[in-house]
């Protein structure tokens, strides 16, 4: 069965006429992206891609916890009880990332980067490596104790972050959606409204191809036990899509699977019947940071949260039976054309 997810806002705006698609891609925060955009056919958009790519080096110095040398890095180096200016960006990011951590009540944390590196998911101590060993359950508890005794605050109008001591950021769950959303207003300034942006399979799309088609892109197919999976599309004009789950990074010992997302209320990977959380959302970094709170939160909370926030979310869950559940919320299924 296939299924179609509308956009509830369609614009009119149409593309160049006899616009082709002109097609880039590069490597940027350990990941791949793309970009697909409708041009006038004599323009070969010969500066578009460093353009694009310059844009994605800045929010890497800015914003990864994997280059020591960036600001985030820096902050999280910096003397304890100390107040760091921030660039606007990251500041922004991280702001937008704190109100998520507040919203959802510490299901997500920006600040938690030191369980992330715990677990064996940052850039030292890999879980792959072979003298990595899992944290004891006293090293779990003292960093989440410290976590919670010692947050980082934000001065606005400053734009400033106080580093209280031993805080280290963690952006990888909303920074890759807010470069998703900066290529895509780096394109609408260069002049290209009608466009397809990826970085690391998180996704948004603005107008339409050449053909007046929206960008259609396939979510993730779910099968009950026994039965053929079902296809769900979505016209991506307008919107993003970003999907957290637990197959795409883990590591299992002694039987036992450990999911790179942790909870940061209890310092665990997380362990719920959830295979996948798609967000649906005008800005992919709100679809990136919404995707991961909703994760850790599990199929019921989570689903109960996405109401209130009115956000369009679909859950796929296990069954015991080895088949999977869908679950949408409200928001969403009233995008299907039905």
């Amino acid at each position: 069965m296939r299924r179609v997810l509308l956009p509830h806002v369609v614009s009119e705006d149409a593309p160049p006429a006899g616009g082709v698609v002109r097609d880039f891609a590069g490597y940027s925060m350990g990941t791949s992206w793309s970009v697909r955009l409708v041009a006038a056919p004599d323009d070969a958009c010969a500066h578009v891609r460093q353009g694009l790519q310059q844009q994605l080096d800045a929010v890497v110095a800015e914003m990864s916890h994997w280059e020591a040398d960036s600001e985030l890095g820096r902050f999280n180096r910096a003397e304890a009880g100390s107040w760091q200016q921030l660039p606007p960006a990251f500041f922004d990011v991280l702001s937008f990332a704190l109100d998520v951590a507040r919203e959802s009540g510490r299901a997500y944390d920006p600040c938690a980067g030191a369980l992330v590196n715990l677990w064996g998911f940052g850039p030292h101590g890999r879980f792959g490596q072979p003298d990595f060993v899992p944290p004891s359950a006293a090293q779990v508890a003292a960093a989440v104790a410290s976590l919670a005794a010692q947050p980082a605050l934000l001065d606005r109008e400053g734009r400033r972050a106080w580093q209280p001591g031993g805080v280290q950021l963690d952006l990888s769950s909303v920074a890759k959606g807010y470069s998703v959303d900066r290529l895509a207003y780096y394109l609408k300034a260069q002049g290209y409204a009608h466009c397809l942006v990826e970085v690391g399979g998180e996704l948004r799309g603005a107008g339409v191809k050449p053909d007046g088609q929206p960008w259609w892109v396939a979510l993730e197919q779910v099968a009950d036990a026994g039965a053929p999976p079902d296809e769900l599309v979505l016209a991506l004009h307008g919107l993003s899509v970003a999907t957290s789950g637990d197959y795409r990074r883990y590591f299992e010992l002694d039987g036992r699977r450990y999911s790179h997302t942790i909870d940061p209320r209890n310092g665990m990977p997380i362990a719920n019947d959830l295979a996948s959380v798609t967000v649906v959302h005008p800005q992919c970094m709100a679809a990136d940071a919404w995707s991961t709170a909703l994760t850790v939160l599990g199929c019921e909370h989570g689903l109960r949260l996405a109401e209130r926030h009115g956000l369009a979310v679909r859950f796929v869950a296990r069954q015991p039976d080895g088949g999977f559940t869908e679950h949408m919320s409200t928001h969403l299924r009233s995008m299907l054309d039905e």
